[in-house]
């Protein structure tokens, strides 16, 4: 079976590797295929090998990337993926799997062309472990396995299959998911990194000049433990009002960090290894530090994480004055308004969200 993996980066070395070395035919698409090695190579740790294996393909032609592939893994950042889903469209043929890895962002509405083409669309509600780069094109390094995958798709009853060899694969148990809005709806990354740098630079202005940079999890705060908190309860709260979509998978943060109040929070996340030594979005300047607005912790997961989330409850009716107030900072301090609109893909009202979700 031939896989294709889109990207070169973190996760897509790490997928393209893992499917690499359990046989499969990986054909990686990327954007310098001259920069990438046919042999990658996944350490684990201090550097132990875990995985090496040979490439079969190379390339940054998107039509030879995915030809014949019966699934293609797509790993670029949020802010890339309507022009993904746009370059894949001419080239993937009926009966083929397209999954998002992680699966929020908005892909279900800019993949959506192709699954009324009859492509099945896939989405992990997380990844499978961090993964960093040790070596552009050579070299992947993964820690913190999780214990299991949860697996959306539309339609749902394209996702046995791919969950049996994504369970093959990652050698983990991989869950399908009710339907694809307990992806969207995942409290990870759209209010996780949106949370924690409102609160490390809410006081920032033009002129404001930082002398450290904080470590982004290591160094965390109860202040940010407390706003967070207060997203996830409002996350809840839209689950709680769509009564017609099963969504008890998107289980709130107090659950999955194991902490219920702000300051277990704080030091479960300071705590946890994988994550360590990660420094905030910060680029140099003449005096000192300042935010980096280009990275993508800022152009992916506020305009497309949370904006999305907003539109959702929007559409519910729930207010979330947390979400809305930390998204409204993030666009005045930018002047990047969102201009996602749940009504330009036929979403106005519930019933709508039900009809679009029930697939």
């Amino acid at each position: 079976m031939k896989i294709t993996v889109i990207g070169a980066g973190n996760i897509g070395t790490q997928f393209a590797v893992s499917f690499a070395a359990k046989g499969y035919d990986v054909a990686l698409f990327a954007s310098n295929p001259n920069k990438i090695s046919k042999t990658l190579r996944m350490v684990e740790g201090e550097g132990g090998l875990r995985a090496q294996a040979e490439l079969k393909l190379v390339t940054n032609n998107m039509a030879d990337a995915v030809k014949d592939s019966r699934y293609i893994f797509v790993t670029h950042p949020a802010f890339m993926l309507k022009m993904t889903a746009e370059m894949l469209y001419n080239c993937v043929e009926k009966g083929a799997g397209i999954c998002v890895v992680p699966g929020t962002g908005g892909a279900e509405f800019f993949f959506k062309k192709l699954v009324d083409k009859g492509v099945a669309l896939f989405g992990l509600q997380r990844v499978p472990s961090v993964a960093r780069l040790v070596e552009y094109g050579k070299t992947v390094c993964t820690t913190g396995y999780r214990n299991k995958l949860d697996l959306a798709g539309i339609p749902k009853k394209e996702t046995k299959e791919l969950a049996d060899i994504l369970r093959d694969v990652f050698c983990m148990p991989c869950n399908v998911l009710p339907n694809y809005l307990c992806v969207t709806l995942t409290p990870s990354n759209p209010i996780l990194h949106t949370t924690r740098l409102k609160t490390l630079f809410e006081d920032y202005r033009e002129g404001v000049v930082y002398k450290k940079n904080p470590l982004f999890y290591e160094e965390w705060s109860d202040k940010s433990s407390k706003l967070l908190f207060a997203c996830d309860e409002e996350l809840q709260q839209v689950c709680k009002s769509l009564s017609e979509l099963e969504l008890t998978d998107v289980r709130s943060l107090k659950l999955h960090y194991e902490s219920d109040t702000p300051e277990k929070l704080t030091k479960k996340i300071c705590s946890i290894k994988s994550l360590q030594g990660l420094t905030s979005p910060m680029r140099e300047v003449e005096g000192g530090l300042v935010p980096d607005f280009r990275s993508r912790y800022f152009t992916a997961d506020f305009p497309y994480g949370l904006a999305i989330l907003k539109e959702i409850a929007d559409v519910a009716g729930v207010p979330v004055p947390n979400m809305a107030e930390t998204l409204r900072w993030y666009e005045d301090i930018t002047g990047d308004k969102s201009d996602f609109r749940l009504a330009d893909y036929g979403i106005c009202t519930k019933e709508d969200l039900y009809e679009f979700y029930m697939r």
